[in-house]
């Protein structure tokens, strides 16, 4: 009976390590897991939070599978006093100078490049979010043709010209330089060992005798011209 509880007591001690190792682990992976949102995640989730809010403040109130291209162009409208953007009217004396020396009663707008980058946020919310692609209010055409003409706008009021950035290409390295063909070296040294082996010298590819040479050229021929001397003579 003894032995019966006591191996009842262990399986018990293994079952509660075993819960305990296998809870340590769930709670190191949702550690893991739950890592916190980037800056561009974190912004995105305002700026959907914010545009829900407005379309519950609308008048009429609006559900998100009823917005179109039309809300999302009055929602950057809305935005427009909440701008801090300079941008000057054609009367302005100062319309097209990018840095003013005095102050105007132009009124502030949302500017170009941060109404871009926030359709592009909301643009992707809305697909994280069920939406369908193909229903996406912020792709409309309107609202693209709407971005295009605020950017020019404003390019011409402030004097700014908006243009895209291009990429830096690599640095292209320059083609080796060929070696010359083994066939030419190898003959050139083929020529300087014969010309070192006879004993010669070789002057612009011309092989010339070496004073050795000579020598014995000059001594074959006078001893050939004293065997040819006429008898007469030597008596």
């Amino acid at each position: 009976m003894s032995a019966a509880v006591a191996a009842a007591s262990a399986a018990a001690n293994s079952g509660s390590r075993g819960n305990n190792s296998s809870g340590s682990s769930m709670m190191e992976t949702n550690a893991v897991t739950q890592m916190p949102p980037s800056r561009y995640e974190s912004q995105k989730r305002r700026d959907w939070n914010t545009f829900g809010q407005y379309l519950k403040n609308h008048r009429p109130p609006l559900a998100l599978s009823r917005c179109s291209g039309a809300h999302v162009l009055e929602f950057l409208r809305y935005l427009d006093q909440f701008g801090k953007t300079k941008v000057h009217s054609p009367a302005c004396p100062f319309f097209g100078h990018p840095h003013p020396p005095a102050p105007c009663p132009c009124p502030l707008r949302q500017a170009w490049g941060s109404l871009d980058a926030l359709i592009g946020r909301l643009r992707a919310a809305f697909e994280e979010n069920g939406g369908p692609p193909e229903a996406n209010p912020f792709g409309a055409r309107a609202v693209r043709l709407f971005l295009r003409e605020v950017r020019d706008q404003q390019a011409k009021a402030r004097g700014i010209a908006y243009e895209k950035k291009k990429r830096k290409r690599p640095p292209q390295n320059p083609p080796p330089v060929p070696a010359p063909p083994s066939s030419s070296i190898i003959s050139h040294v083929h020529v300087t060992d014969l010309n070192a082996t006879s004993g010669s010298q070789s002057r612009h590819g011309h092989r010339v005798p070496s004073a050795e040479s000579e020598e014995s050229v000059v001594m074959t021929s006078t001893d050939t011209r004293a065997s040819m001397i006429p008898l007469s003579v030597l008596n």
